[in-house]
């Protein structure tokens, strides 16, 4: 294998590649999946001289730890974490050179959830229709990083490392999501639309790359019996049997068969990616 690559010292919680997705393909039942915090994935690709949508890392909560094979350029982002190479500091949210055979450790999460871990020339992971994004829904894109594992990356870039002065976005103490209707909103009373509107719900632990589950008011049925299964979008705001909201994220599934009472703005959703478990919630009707 070539000397342009990897090894996993460290898988941590749940450490996946991320591009920026694999779109057109709900025909196929394949869902859009990508980086859940685009944002930080775009960002950290920059500081290293990348394409927006090379491939980077997708950490959860407590990091992972990488000995790369060839000297290389990283950025970590996102969800601020310590980052040492061999055990020495490191700059959080710049580009660092990390010598072949020195160990990149990406910390746990100090706020937020999902840190993102860019290397000059991208994860080169095969692509799979089109993209290199791990599905955990689907099976599809490369298994969640292993102990052991080894990863090649791509060519240099060929250009300089990049240099950012945007802010990173803080994690959100309230996650604020702007709703409009759903196609199946008249399948619940009107108290329990209006609780939807008006009361605050708390972000579940039991959240994924598929779903971010809430905790709160059950929302009441209208209409009783069984919905046929329909096709599902990012940000669908879907009502399982025990009433709390399911906000579909990345890796959600394409067909579903419970009613979706409303459907997030995309535009919000990347907040929801570093949304710790307890995190209130708000549902905002906009049309």
């Amino acid at each position: 294998m070539t000397d342009r690559a990897f090894a996993v010292v460290r898988a941590g919680a749940l450490t996946t590649v991320q591009d920026r997705g694999r779109r057109g393909h709900a025909h196929l039942g394949v869902p859009r999946s990508g980086a859940l915090d685009p944002q930080a994935s775009a960002l950290v690709n920059r500081l290293v001289g990348n394409a927006a949508d090379a491939a980077v890392l997708e950490t959860t909560v407590d990091g992972c730890a990488v000995r790369p094979r060839c000297a290389v350029t990283v950025a970590v982002g996102g969800a601020p974490c310590a980052v040492t190479v061999d055990g020495r500091p490191v700059a959080w949210g710049a580009p660092v050179r990390v010598p072949a055979g020195a160990v990149l450790e990406v910390g746990a999460a100090v706020r937020g959830l999902r840190s993102y871990v860019a290397f000059g020339g991208g994860v080169a992971a095969e692509p799979v229709l089109g993209s290199r994004s791990t599905d955990l829904l689907s099976g599809l894109g490369p298994a969640p990083l292993a102990a052991g594992a080894v990863l090649p990356l791509g060519p240099r870039p060929p250009g300089a490392p990049g240099c950012d002065v945007v802010p990173w976005p803080a994690a959100p103490g309230e996650l604020v999501l702007r709703v409009r209707p759903g196609p199946r909103d008249d399948w619940f009373t009107d108290a329990s639309l209006r609780d939807f509107a008006t009361r605050a719900y708390r972000v579940s632990p039991a959240s994924n790359r598929i779903g971010l589950r809430t905790e709160g008011p059950p929302l009441e049925r209208a209409v009783a019996g069984e919905l046929p299964s329909e096709g599902m979008v990012l940000g669908a705001v879907q009502v399982p049997p025990d009433g709390r909201p399911v906000v579909f994220l990345a890796d959600h599934p394409t067909t579903g068969g419970y009613p979706v009472v409303a459907v997030v703005r995309e535009r919000d959703l990347t907040a929801a990616a570093q949304a710790v478990p307890g995190t209130p919630v708000r549902f905002i009707p906009v049309r």
